[in-house]
């Protein structure tokens, strides 16, 4: 399969082009059945390229497919070539296996939409850019592959166009992105000049091989941070996420859980031996703004009420613990809770679609209630996804949520504080949602009677269709967390597995205090965990303590807003004026210099009749010119 690994993204591009040429034909259902049998094709070629690198020894897991010349100027040769390797590998599974379980919702949430065929022509089209951004050997394939999804985000975000907050979240998702690649196009142009190549294996070796300066290496890794911290959702550039909740759900899921947003922890694990090398501020600086972006969101996240809102600061909160973990040295880590996340995180989604469907879209929690006796299946699902992302024992996402946490101590104890504090607050509005959502009073019960016939507007469960991706995921957050257990080296799989990729940055803290109690730091977490839960049972659930919500939550600290505010009034000032400079300074000097340029070619043209009598008489006179300068002025008889 190794071979043959283009085949990944082709599929996918098999998809787009079709239903681009046939969409219309193939209509609903057709349109829907064909983009996810593309994707199931290429999970399918991803497991078999999974089994050849398996049983391989670890120093050959990797290999470069070239398919063809791509960029050969001067001494600037890339080719379009492919990287199949554990890292590059395993996001392929988790794209394409939780992507087609995401586009096979689909087809049951789409039900009924005018442009049925055009969401999923965009749905591949986003997974293959994001298959082209994880696969690529070099920066400039991962490139393309960014700024693919980027476009792709713009299209499925404002797919309901004729919505204008929809219309605006698109063009805020792309606008925010456009500032990140400024730093990931910084990046290429340094590396190429420091190295002479994009190429991963290049670049990555010259660090470990100390051909790349340090200085150098700080600049690459800062500004390719710089374009992981729009793409990720980072502070201060998060802003484009919560808006992003205008596109269908599908959409949200497909975002938020397995594609776009894991792409900034990805670039900086493919370039961890460059960041090893770097100054030691600069994994400092990635732990922190990971940190602070974490428990920032999650304070925004207790006081939202809508749904999808809440999973969306949720996902910023738990893309933040994912920095923490690439700053801490913690690379496994990352990519571990990258894939727990995705389980977990596309289950909720995908949950809370469910739940906007059988509420006949509805996203207000304060209008429901007591779900779980209208829709069991999602509720049952929704359940599991929380005690996930919650962080409690045995499911998957407790036991990658702590070995962040373990790596976060070793390298700083106000570290390790943020992000328990952050675990207490996730337990919290999880809580909080779930219980506002399925459990209490059944508040939709007025909200049926506003709208009349209460036996249409009543919550129904979500056809068979939306609902099996739910079990699906549901089964893979309970069962998601075996693949890098803390019990011995043995249950360490994606640890081994991962190794020959993040050998050069993987921190070591074996016979640290942390590691050496990692069992008392495991209770801990679980303590935490419950006590977030019972925080919010107490409040939401049995009314014992009095509800907070600050309004400084509810709006995100104002942040956002003040953005705006800054945006539409000095800083549209200071655009205005620097436009005007542009204009009149700037382009004035360049029409000023031709127009000078005109002038004296218009005054010599003038001289030139051409008659042969007048160019002789020129000719003549500075000959006699010529003579007098040398007789008169030179001496010369």
């Amino acid at each position: 399969m190794l071979d043959v690994i283009w085949l990944i993204p082709a599929f996918p591009l098999a998809g787009f082009v079709l239903i681009l040429l046939f969409g219309r034909r193939l209509g609903e259902p057709r349109a829907g059945y064909l983009a996810t049998t593309m994707m199931v094709a290429s999970f399918v070629v991803s497991a078999g390229a999974f089994l050849d690198l398996l049983g391989k020894p670890e120093e050959d897991r990797a290999h470069i497919e070239e398919l063809f010349s791509w960029v050969p100027v001067s001494t600037l040769d890339v080719n379009m070539a492919f990287l199949a390797d554990p890292l590059s590998i395993t996001m392929c599974l988790f794209v394409t296996g939780v992507g087609a379980v995401i586009h096979l919702y689909a087809i049951g949430y789409m039900h009924g939409d005018a442009k049925f065929s055009k969401f999923f022509l965009y749905l591949n089209l986003f997974s293959l850019s994001m298959l082209l951004l994880v696969l690529g050997e070099n920066l400039l394939v991962t490139f393309l592959g960014w700024e693919g999804v980027g476009t792709c985000s713009y299209l499925l975000i404002s797919f309901w166009h004729t919505r204008e907050s929809a219309a605006t979240a698109g063009k805020k998702a792309f606008v925010t992105n456009r500032i990140g690649d400024w730093g990931f196009m910084l990046a290429m142009f340094l590396a190429f000049n420091a190295v002479g190549t994009l190429s991963y294996d290049k670049l990555n070796l010259a660090a470990e091989e100390g051909l790349l300066s340090s200085s150098t290496a700080t600049g690459i890794a800062v500004l390719l941070f710089v374009g992981a911290v729009g793409k990720s959702a980072q502070l201060p550039l998060y802003v484009w996420l919560p808006d992003a909740m205008e596109g269908p759900t599908p959409v949200s899921a497909l975002i938020h859980a397995a594609t776009m947003v894991t792409a900034g922890v990805f670039l900086m694990t493919r370039v961890n031996p460059i960041i090893a090398v770097s100054s030691d501020w600069v994994p400092t600086l990635i732990a922190w703004v990971g940190a602070a972006t974490a428990l920032f969101a999650a304070t925004i996240a207790v006081a939202q009420n809508d749904i999808k809102k809440v999973l969306a600061y949720s996902t910023i909160s738990q893309l933040g613990y994912m920095f923490l973990a690439v700053g801490s040295g913690a690379y496994v880590a990352a990519i571990f809770h990258m894939v727990t996340h995705a389980f977990f995180k596309a289950l909720l989604f995908l949950g809370s679609g469910s739940v906007i469907h059988g509420m006949h879209d509805e996203q207000d929690m304060r209008k429901m209630g007591l779900l779980r006796k209208a829709m069991p299946v999602t509720a049952i699902t929704f359940v599991i996804g929380w005690l996930a992302i919650a962080g409690v024992p045995p499911f998957a996402g407790f036991w990658s949520k702590d070995e962040i946490l373990l790596f976060s101590l070793a390298k700083s104890p106000a570290l390790y504080v943020v992000g328990l504090v952050t675990a207490l607050l996730t337990a919290y509005y999880m809580t909080r949602q779930v219980v506002m959502v399925f459990f209490g009073k059944a508040r939709w019960e007025s909200h049926a009677e506003e709208h009349g016939a209460q036996g249409d507007a009543r919550p129904h469960e979500s056809p068979i269709l939306m609902l099996l991706p739910l079990v699906v995921l549901a089964i893979a957050s309970v069962v998601g967390g075996g693949i890098q257990l803390p019990f011995s080296d043995a249950t360490h799989r994606l640890e081994h597995w991962l190794h020959p990729v993040v050998e050069a940055g993987e921190a070591e803290i074996e016979g640290t205090w942390a590691y050496d109690n990692k069992y008392l730091l495991l209770g801990i977490a679980t303590v935490v965990t419950l006590i977030g839960i019972a925080l919010a049972w107490l409040v939401y659930e049995r009314r014992r303590l009095r509800v907070v919500e600050p309004k400084v939550l509810e709006h995100a600290w104002y942040y956002d807003e003040a953005l705006s505010n800054v945006m539409g009034g000095p800083g549209r000032e200071a655009f205005e004026a620097t436009s005007w400079f542009d204009r009149n300074v700037v382009d004035g000097g360049v029409r000023a210099t031709a127009w000078g340029v005109r002038s004296a070619a218009t005054g010599l043209r003038t001289g030139q009749s051409g008659f042969v009598r007048a160019s002789a008489g020129i000719i003549g006179i500075g000959a006699v010119l010529l003579l007098a300068w040398f007789v008169v002025v030179r001496g010369i008889l």
